[in-house]
């Protein structure tokens, strides 16, 4: 009994420690990233012990958010000039951005048969409506104005916009059927490295520029433990596996 009696005071103890070391985490994160990153945070979480306390929304509107005071320590952006903007004004840290995934834009339909897997129903206009995020504001909408005007299509197919605020809604436009087809991000009708439902055209990565999407962590995540473990993990093995089985390149 008094050898057992140490060793559960030493478990009971270590617990406690564990307990006291664990922290939350405020992330923002892009909306096409929803997805990978709640199996992220679940795997970390149970790995670490630490909580990641996440929101999804639109790069540019987080921008705003820091620059308002929000409580992120975190921001994995939608691209890769937010961040280095931050750093920039003071409001991220230098040194820590990365590039965590490098997005695939998709032309998509919930229709199954009416987007080709060349992309050709564009020049067909054999549809009423395709949505496009702001192209001001997000990157994947931003590659698809690129895509249209190397094709020449941009003219033929702009006055059949439907313009979604991020690329969350973007996607919802198409799901819905408010729109017949939409360019959006692989991520959102990809699990396990197969498209869900549909039909799709895989946009070639030559058509636009690389949509590099990068981490940062802002100033209220500096020097906090916590926040260094999830941007390493997010570098390892367990986490690039999950991005790549949405679509993503690494």
């Amino acid at each position: 009994m008094n050898a057992f009696k140490p060793t559960v005071l030493a478990l009971t103890l270590l617990a406690a420690n564990a307990a006291v070391l664990a922290d939350d985490i405020q992330v923002a994160v892009a909306a096409n990233f929803t997805a990978p990153m709640k199996e992220i945070a679940a795997a970390f979480e149970k790995e670490t012990g630490h909580v990641v306390k996440a929101a999804y929304g639109a790069t540019g509107k987080f921008y705003a958010q820091i620059n308002n005071g929000a409580p992120f320590e975190v921001l994995l952006s939608a691209d890769e000039s937010t961040p280095a903007k931050l750093i920039d004004e003071g409001a991220a840290v230098a040194g820590t951005k990365f590039t965590y995934a490098v997005g695939t834009l998709v032309l998509w339909s919930s229709k199954p048969d009416l987007v080709d897997d060349e992309g050709k129903v564009l020049a067909s206009g054999a549809f009423n409506k395709v949505a496009i995020a702001n192209p001001k504001t997000a990157p994947y909408g931003a590659a698809a104005i690129e895509v249209l005007t190397g094709l020449g299509l941009l003219e033929q197919v702009q006055p059949k916009f439907v313009t979604g605020e991020n690329i969350a809604q973007t996607f919802q436009f198409v799901s819905t059927g408010n729109a017949d087809l939409g360019f959006i991000a692989l991520s959102q009708i990809m699990t396990d490295g197969k498209i869900t439902g549909g039909s799709a055209w895989i946009v070639p990565g030559e058509l636009h520029q690389p949509i590099r999407q990068d981490a940062v962590v802002l100033e209220k995540g500096k020097d906090k433990p916590a926040v260094a473990a999830l941007m390493e993990y997010l570098k390892g093995d367990a986490a690039q596996a999950v991005i790549k089985a949405f679509g993503y390149e690494i």
